[in-house]
């Protein structure tokens, strides 16, 4: 372990590959460095930035890279090949799969499950997300289809809400709590239920119920005019592709997945 002035509870296990950023705080029985099945210590580091705490029983395995001032809530799990940003947040119970891409400034709140995802930066996930990457379990074509979702810059997630393989949660949106989200969702939409289906076209149809704001998201001093168009909208409904080309999947880390996911897939299996 390579450590500068970080703060290790004497029951946690550091192992050798583990880089721990100045003024770290790793609290009881936390597991950090663990390899992934198939590999060693040695060609799997992990990194953490500086100023982290890593509440009591969380595990975070080698091959991961974190940013500065992470945060994780009790019995967080952060598999290997996660890349995230820096004032992340991990909550109680949250469970960080193998290829997730997670920007700066992202929370994620308790049991929740990501696989495969990007998340841009400042995401607010709720309790207990799910999104989903395997279109069809089981499916012995598993590897040909497997795709996780993408959530924009500063979008929303209610609590409980599940979204499916390669939806694409636009910038600025919001995701009712409960929703199962299977269409794509454009920028600043409002979507909820089961289905999830747009219920305001944009955030700044959604009232301030206690009345401080004029609307519910008017302290955001950057939304573009309302009818402005976006390099990144999303088609309105469009339904999630079922795959992926090679040359996507390359773009977002894909071929430096496949061994895991075939390992993941087969861990499935037995």
């Amino acid at each position: 372990m390579t450590s500068l002035g970080a703060v290790v509870h004497p029951t946690a296990i550091v192992g050798p590959n583990v880089q721990l950023g100045r003024g770290s705080v790793i609290e009881a029985f936390v597991v950090l460095g663990t390899p992934p099945r198939g590999k060693t210590a040695e060609d799997s580091p992990l990194v953490i930035g500086p100023g982290a705490v890593v509440r009591a029983h969380s595990t975070i395995y080698g091959g991961t890279t974190i940013g500065a001032r992470l945060q994780t809530g009790h019995g967080a799990v952060i598999r290997e090949d996660n890349v995230l940003g820096d004032d992340v947040s991990v909550g109680t119970a949250a469970s960080l799969e193998f290829g997730n891409r997670i920007g700066s400034g992202v929370r994620i709140h308790t049991g929740c499950f990501l696989e495969l995802v990007t998340i841009e930066d400042q995401v607010f996930v709720g309790p207990r997300v799910v999104f989903t990457d395997d279109p069809h379990p089981q499916c012995p074509a598993y590897l040909d289809c497997v795709k996780g979702a993408t959530v924009r810059r500063r979008a929303r997630i209610g609590a409980n809400a599940t979204v499916l393989p390669g939806v694409e949660i636009g910038e600025d949106a919001l995701v009712g709590a409960g929703s199962v989200v299977r269409r794509h969702v454009k920028p600043r939409s409002v979507v909820a239920g089961n289905p999830a289906v747009e219920v305001k076209e944009d955030i700044r149809d959604l009232a301030c119920f206690v009345g401080i704001y004029p609307h519910a998201y008017s302290w955001l001093g950057d939304l573009p005019e309302r009818g402005s168009g976006s390099a990144r909208a999303t088609r309105a409904g469009a339904p999630a592709p079922a795959s992926e080309s090679t040359s996507d999947r390359a773009e977002r880390g894909g071929a430096g997945r496949r061994g895991e996911a075939s390992r993941t897939s087969a861990r499935r299996k037995t």
